[in-house]
């Protein structure tokens, strides 16, 4: 299973915004405007369109935790939608499993909840799923195992209920349900998808 294994602060500071990385927003708040790098600090020529576009792309890699073949994948998906490519394109990705973990606050970040499901502690419609990339549908239950329940940060964050949960999910008691698809408006984050699709496009 690929993933991103480096400092996840220098993805933030490489693209210049808190990515949600990390949990502790005050500590990446304090070198965001240092690029990473020996000579990080001096100041950067203009981006051309082409640039603008791929800094955009890599933005979208680093908040969900993908890597380039599996976006171009799931672009493949949304190019093939009806509906607008770009919208589609978030929406597939927010149905991914760890982001569904995610945005129902089980875990402060995506790579920690990507952890929760490929160690097994995740169960869809009563079966157990430990496919980070799983993309849930209508009225799929998400519930954490016994042993998921157990873990000190996730049983704070479920006593907590802190996480207020997105309008399309559903959450009581470390149980969660997909009320319907997310839609555009439903990305919390400020992603210009348009330029992804300008990227590929070319």
């Amino acid at each position: 299973m690929a993933r991103y294994t480096g400092p996840v602060n220098k993805l933030a500071r490489k693209i210049g915004e808190d990515l949600g990385l990390k949990s502790n927003a005050l500590k990446v708040a304090r070198r965001l405007s240092i690029r990473p790098g020996q000579h990080g600090a001096k100041n950067r020529r203009k981006l051309s369109d082409f640039g603008v576009q791929l800094k955009e792309k890599q933005k979208l890699k680093y908040i969900y935790g993908i890597l380039e073949k599996q976006l171009r994948r799931v672009y493949a998906d949304a190019s093939k939608n009806p509906t607008a490519t770009g919208a589609a394109l978030l929406s597939l990705l927010e149905r991914r499993l760890d982001n569904v973990v995610y945005r129902l606050g089980w875990a402060n970040t995506r790579a920690g909840a990507r952890q929760l499901v490929s160690h097994g502690h995740l169960r869809v419609n009563g079966k157990k799923m430990d496919v980070p990339s799983y993309r849930v549908q209508v009225q799929d239950i998400i519930s954490l195992t016994n042993r998921g329940m157990k873990i000190p940060a996730v049983s704070e964050a479920i006593k907590a209920d802190s996480a207020e949960a997105p309008v399309w999910l559903s959450s009581k008691s470390g149980v969660g349900k997909v009320a319907r698809l997310p839609e555009r408006a439903d990305v919390a984050e400020t992603i210009e998808e348009q330029l992804i699709v300008e990227y590929y496009s070319r």
